[in-house]
């Protein structure tokens, strides 16, 4: 087995981090930049950094990702890399003619400590940006935080392209936090059938899990515009799903333009998913349609017809703060009890919340969330109480094999299957798939283990 040697006595790590439950800043500002419109993401370090930011979203989507790399050397990394970014800004606008460049730090540029926006000004001044064309940028030491830190401070660099005219335009500004590209599609139908014009940043969609046509284009279709984010500073209001990945860039709109926000969960289940709906019809002040709450009911309709497999299943999960949360209290109000929680990106609220969602279960319930919260410790939690079903990215299926637990992906990264960028779980259609996953390994793992008196065609 694969795991073999972890021992199932927990002893205190102060600074030791075995199978971290996170990756690096770049990944998520890379990841955020490829939902804005003919943008080319560019890491700021050397090649390595870049190559390894590239196939972590390869990997995961399944789709090339393009990004430039400032190349650093051993010069580069004493003395600094303004000439490398002056020189990349230069040549990736006269080469490849992208909308907007993303610029975002590694752990060599921070640490040698240069400063983006005196660069980036200057880039501009000596005409290396041309008329009508944009550099936006965010500070993403790998060395602090997480990917979930790095979406987080490259969605406030698109904040900042925000301008404000003096006229509202009627739309709601939407920040989706780190999800799938199916499910921004999905966040933006639900928003279409309300009757509520939307501005999403980032956007994905169209870009990570477009069609292949045959005929390649360097920026896909999607994405959103410098427009519509320049009008986001006029827009009625902000809706934040998710704390960590989307909160930061709302309250700058909120404080430098005056738009009002709100801090909602990723819309993952039944309850999020009818705040976030709520939120629109609020804002916008129009009524809920039926089509909606027919899918509502549907949802409801899984729930009640499924409840009995649900029931009391014992649940370790493992990914970001944003996504746990939600899915946390979906688990919970469909009578699953999430007892093992890790998140490697740090935040003491987290586990707050966590525990404030799971209060009223009567078994013990163990979260954690910081550098030393990571796969390792997860496994040895299970090793001391088993649980009925993993739910989380690739990097379970060694505790699930392990163990002999199913595992249901879901999250980022996952490398060894294909397919979640084309199907949502937020939203209720998205809950209707994700227990239809819940459902299936749960399903599959009964009749695996049935007697031949107790295996059923009906279940």
């Amino acid at each position: 087995m694969l795991l073999r040697h972890t021992p199932k006595e927990i002893n205190e790590r102060r600074a030791l981090t075995i199978n971290p439950a996170k990756t690096c800043q770049p990944i998520g500002a890379m990841y955020a930049a490829l939902g804005v419109h003919g943008c080319l993401p560019h890491s700021h370090g050397s090649q390595g950094c870049c190559a390894y930011h590239r196939s972590a979203l390869t990997r995961h989507y399944k789709e090339p990702i393009s990004a430039g790399t400032s190349s650093f050397t051993e010069g580069a990394s004493v003395f600094g890399g303004q000439a490398n970014l002056l020189q990349a800004i230069d040549n990736m606008f006269t080469v490849y003619e992208p909308e907007v460049v993303a610029v975002h730090t590694t752990c060599l540029s921070e640490t040698i400590g240069d400063d983006l926006p005196q660069i980036i000004d200057k880039a501009g001044k000596d005409g290396k940006i041309p008329a009508g064309k944009h550099v936006i940028y965010a500070n993403t030491p790998s060395y602090v935080g997480s990917h979930v830190t790095g979406f987080s401070n490259m969605v406030k660099g698109m904040a900042r392209m925000a301008e404000s005219g003096g006229h509202k335009n009627g739309k709601v500004n939407v920040i989706p936090g780190w999800v799938e590209p199916a499910d921004m599609e999905e966040i933006k139908r639900l928003a279409g059938l309300i009757g509520v014009g939307i501005i999403l940043f980032p956007d994905t969609s169209g870009i990570l899990n477009g069609p292949l046509s045959g005929e390649f284009k360097m920026f896909p279709e999607g994405g959103v515009t410098i427009e519509q984010l320049k009008s986001a500073g006029d827009s009625i209001g902000t809706l934040a799903l998710g704390e960590w990945c989307s909160a930061d860039a709302a309250r700058y709109l909120d404080t430098n333009n005056k738009v009002p926000c709100r801090v909602l969960d990723i819309p993952i289940g039944l309850k999020a998913t009818d705040r976030f709906v709520d939120a629109l019809r609020i804002i916008a002040g129009v009524s809920v349609p039926e089509e909606v709450t027919h899918e509502r009911g549907q949802l409801v309709d899984m729930i009640s017809d499924m409840h009995q497999y649900f029931y009391h299943k014992t649940v370790a999960l493992a990914g970001d703060p944003d996504q746990l949360i939600a899915l946390t209290e979906f688990l919970v109000s469909i009578d699953m009890w999430p007892i093992h929680i890790v998140s490697g990106t740090p935040g003491k609220a987290f586990v707050g919340r966590i525990k404030e969602l799971t209060a009223d279960l009567p078994c013990q319930v163990n979260v954690k969330s910081d550098r030393n919260a990571d796969m390792f410790l997860l496994h040895q939690w299970i090793k001391q109480q088993p649980v009925d079903l993993l739910i989380g990215n690739s990097y379970l299926k060694y505790i699930s094999r392990d163990e002999d637990i199913p595992l249901v992906r879901w999250g980022f990264p996952i490398l060894d299957r294909v397919g979640h960028q084309y199907f949502p779980t937020v939203g209720y259609k998205g809950g209707l798939r994700l227990l239809e996953k819940i459902l299936t390994a749960i399903l599959d793992r009964k009749d695996r283990d049935d007697t031949e008196q107790a295996f059923e065609l009906v279940m």
